[in-house]
């Protein structure tokens, strides 16, 4: 089976696209080869652009194919309220089948999500049944900010309740965060390594953090 490394985030803009990358950066680096790859992005225009998430993730490995998400909507709304907005509907099957096709010729392929864990890709699938039914790990990423103790929590008892693997935890700080009242910023880490003993936990703020991750991932040259 592919080794599958699926990214999640807490919500939607915590900065998953921008993790995901970096990470492919630093395996590419390393001598891994790797896939990455967005599987539904709304909020696109006919033509592919040069910003959209799945062109991102692309230009991190380098690689030939797939350029972009594999299935692209025009509304910025869940995959699954997107798709009905096109006039058509998110063919889970087919999607899954081009995903495993592509992991298949890499030793590691990273699988961008969506928003959140539950956030539905289609009417009947989320990430985390994607994750379970092919045996995938999960990175989570939470933005730093207040309320992301709740979110990442819950996240976090989902993927256990669902047998899934938490690969660990990016607690990523956005860009503005650290110029507002919020007092969190910078604390909700060490609340989390209280709160969730043995969960692995990195800050993007912290030199070489895709390191730590891809050592949690066990994934070398």
């Amino acid at each position: 089976m592919p080794d599958l490394v699926m990214v999640t985030g807490t919500d939607t803009g915590v900065g998953k696209t921008w993790v995901t990358s970096a990470l492919a950066r630093a395996l590419r680096e390393r001598g891994v080869d790797v896939l990455a790859l967005k599987l539904v992005e709304s909020g696109t225009t006919e033509s592919v652009q040069p910003g959209e998430d799945g062109v991102l993730l692309a230009d991190a490995t380098g690689q030939d194919a797939p350029r972009a998400a594999l299935r692209r909507y025009r509304e910025p709304v869940t995959p699954s309220l997107a798709a009905e907005l096109d006039g058509t509907e998110v063919d889970m099957p087919a999607i899954k089948r081009e995903m495993l096709a592509f992991a298949g010729s890499h030793r590691v392929t990273l699988v961008e999500g969506a928003g959140g864990l539950l956030a539905p890709l289609a009417t009947d699938c989320t990430l985390l049944d994607l994750a379970a039914t092919h045996g995938a790990r999960v990175l989570v990423v939470a933005a730093d900010r207040l309320g992301m103790l709740n979110h990442t929590r819950l996240t976090l008892a989902a993927l256990d309740g669902a047998g899934v693997t938490c690969a660990g935890v990016v607690v990523n700080t956005i860009d503005g965060n650290q110029m507002t009242d919020d007092h969190s910023v910078g604390r909700n880490i060490a609340v989390l390594r209280t709160v969730d003993p043995g969960m692995p936990l990195v800050e993007t703020t912290a030199s070489g953090w895709p390191d730590t991750v891809i050592g949690w991932l066990q994934l070398g040259s």
